[in-house]
């Protein structure tokens, strides 16, 4: 094992538990905001080191920022570790750093092994040679030797599914085609640690289920992962723990479960409108109301009691008051939701219309429901659209209103909460 202090930039060779092949040590990465001050700074510390004088790494400079401040954390032999954040919150800086690809100002790394970063599939290609050189000058950067890329080149070609487009030029391929080239010489290295950064929501979903087969098996054999991903699902199937990175600092870490609930709810919060609680609009002048207004969003529990947030599993009205001053014969009301965390995808959407369920309205005051027996939606924090409209006239629209689901119990592994019943039926024999 080869431990680094990239202060110092001296390699220091020592031994440690033999299963730990990444160990991250207050490690910290500053970067400079400004460009040509940056290139200032870059200059300055060259000049620093061949004088053997010390560059305070410690410290900030003018437009300077931490990128990663005073980071740790542990990746044994096997591990799936997941890494979550928002955008800017150091996790590409991390990968990087672990990679070899950039050194951090502060802190300690030690990697076990032979390191495949999955950063950007194809960013190491160069575009004007063929597929088939860029196999072997890909291959050779991520540590092969010539004689091993010869034989395991036709499982990459196969792997990859280039075999009619190998002799061409890699800037005639599609963002596919390089994306399966780029994943299929990482894992015919047979990494040690395998660093995956948003790499696996690109290409088609047939691709997709051959990468995830193909990390099982590397997993089985001792492939350790740090996976980046903003797919809550992929992190919950995939990595047993996580950490969890905010503005350059680790926030916390452990279950993965948990992880992304803290994540999750510092999302809710951090927004300009609150995930908690209904949602209450102001009356509209007559002169710019169409019939009907939207005045209150919000969730009853089974009693009829208003919730600050809804759980799963759990027997729930989803509540849309409007004040509707004209009768309104064969009322639609939809509502949709989407995933705020993860790839924002839509989770349902729904309408009566499409239920086949006709909503009449007299004038007045009116409490339109969604009844869910058992509300399906997983713990997270989600955004919704919601609109009532008559055949192609549109009444009213909420275009955004923002809620939290919780739960009592371990459903986050899950896509959807599904309701269930366990039995055991004794068969006469």
């Amino acid at each position: 094992m080869i431990t680094v202090n990239k202060s110092e930039q001296q390699p220091v060779f020592e031994t440690n538990d033999s299963d730990i092949v990444v160990s991250v040590k207050d490690v910290s990465k500053k970067f400079c905001r400004d460009l040509k001050r940056s290139l200032f700074y870059g200059l300055q510390d060259i000049v620093t080191e061949i004088s053997g004088g010390d560059r305070q790494s410690d410290r900030l400079r003018k437009r300077e920022f931490w990128a990663l401040r005073d980071v740790n954390f542990q990746l044994r032999r096997g591990e799936a570790l997941g890494l979550v954040g928002s955008n800017g919150a150091g996790k590409s800086t991390l990968l990087r750093i672990i990679s070899g690809l950039i050194h951090p100002d502060t802190g300690i790394i030690q990697v076990k092994g032979r390191v495949a970063p999955l950063i950007a599939l194809g960013a190491g290609f160069n575009p004007i040679l063929t597929g088939r050189e860029n196999i072997y000058a890909n291959m050779s950067i991520l540590g092969l030797p010539t004689s091993e890329i010869k034989r395991r080149f036709d499982d990459v070609v196969e792997f990859a599914e280039i075999a009619d487009a190998l002799d061409a030029p890699v800037q005639t391929y599609s963002s596919g085609m390089a994306a399966r080239l780029g994943f299929a010489c990482a894992i015919h290295i047979d990494p040690d640690v395998l660093l995956i950064d948003e790499v696996l929501a690109v290409g088609d979903i047939r691709f997709k289920m051959k990468c995830h087969h193909r990390l099982a098996k590397l997993r089985e054999q001792g492939t350790a992962f740090v996976l980046v991903s903003h797919n809550p699902h992929s992190l919950l199937n995939v990595c047993n723990t996580s950490i969890y990175l905010k503005k350059g600092q680790l926030i916390t870490s452990g279950e993965t479960e948990a992880v992304m609930r803290q994540y999750e709810e510092d999302l809710c919060m951090s927004g300009t409108e609150a995930a908690i609680g209904p949602l209450f609009l102001p009356e509209k002048p007559k002169s710019e109301s169409l019939g009907l207004d939207i005045r209150a969003i919000y969730f009853k529990d089974a009693a009829g009691n208003i919730l600050d947030t809804p759980y799963t599993g759990e027997h729930t009205y989803w509540c849309v008051e409007c004040d509707v001053h004209d009768y309104i014969e064969d009322a639609n009301l939809g509502i949709s939701a989407t995933a705020l965390s993860g790839e924002n995808n839509r989770v349902f959407y729904l309408t009566s219309t499409s239920d086949q369920v006709p909503l009449n309205l007299a004038p007045g005051k009116v409490e339109l429901q969604l009844e869910m027996p058992s509300l399906g939606l997983i713990p997270g924090v989600y955004t919704s659209h919601v609109y009532v409209r008559s055949g192609v006239r549109s009444y009213d629209i909420v275009k955004t209103f923002r809620f939290t689901v919780k739960s009592e119990r371990l459903v986050s592994n899950c896509l959807y909460y599904q309701a269930r019943n366990w039995n055991v039926v004794q068969k006469s024999r």
